[in-house]
């Protein structure tokens, strides 16, 4: 498996990151490093995205930051050119995919049906992002749709917190978890970062917990 998708799977849980404003990025990658989460995936969901990740990458280098929200070949060129070590996607693009499997980027793309899966089989890509996880059908749908793909690793996202990360990170095939609780715009808009470093912590004990047997 590819290393940045190892350390994901390592980390066990992506905070998902939606900034107006990139010079906030960096006080954010100290805010989840100082809560033992080094991992931030900036969404293309606001106009900032792209300069929070050139902050981000820029000055905190032990932040593994990625691309979230990439809907077209060309944010995932911008999204690289500013630092992203990988890119996720909502759905499954083709385009997208074939980008960055061409130039070497790891990439996560959306699914969320059987057929999307067969899809990202074809391309060779085995790590996906199950999306939007709780409005499909939760735990129990990503089990029915994982059972016929034993060598498939799944990301959900979308309805995960702290309630209910534990219930997904049980599953052997979850990789990780893509989660914004402990990102939340209003905490990352109001300067709350020892908020952020708070529930970051919180959420590693929870990873930690399930990682051990627990």
């Amino acid at each position: 498996m590819n290393k940045i998708l190892q350390q994901l799977g390592n980390l066990g849980l992506v905070p998902v990151v939606a900034i107006d404003r990139a010079e906030d990025a960096p006080q954010l990658g100290r805010a989840l490093l100082a809560g033992g989460l080094p991992c931030a995936e900036i969404t293309f969901r606001t106009a900032a995205a792209a300069d929070a990740i050139s902050r981000l990458a820029a000055e905190c280098p032990d932040v593994l930051v990625g691309a979230g929200t990439v809907l077209s070949v060309e944010q995932a060129r911008q999204a690289v050119t500013a630092g992203a070590k990988f890119i996720v996607s909502p759905g499954f693009d083709a385009d997208v995919v074939d980008w960055c499997l061409a130039n070497n980027v790891p990439i996560t793309p959306g699914v969320a049906t059987p057929t999307e899966v067969g899809l990202a089989l074809k391309k060779g890509v085995t790590v996906l992002k199950f999306f939007p996880a709780e409005a499909m059908g939760g735990v129990k749908s990503l089990k029915a749709i994982a059972a016929p793909y034993g060598g498939v690793k799944f990301i959900p996202t979308g309805g995960i917190n702290a309630g209910n990360l534990a219930d997904y990170l049980s599953l052997p095939m979850v990789h990780a978890c893509g989660g914004s609780w402990m990102v939340k715009k209003q905490l990352i808009a109001a300067g709350e970062f020892n908020k952020i470093t708070e529930l970051a912590a919180d959420a590693t004990a929870i990873v930690k917990k399930i990682r051990a047997g627990g």
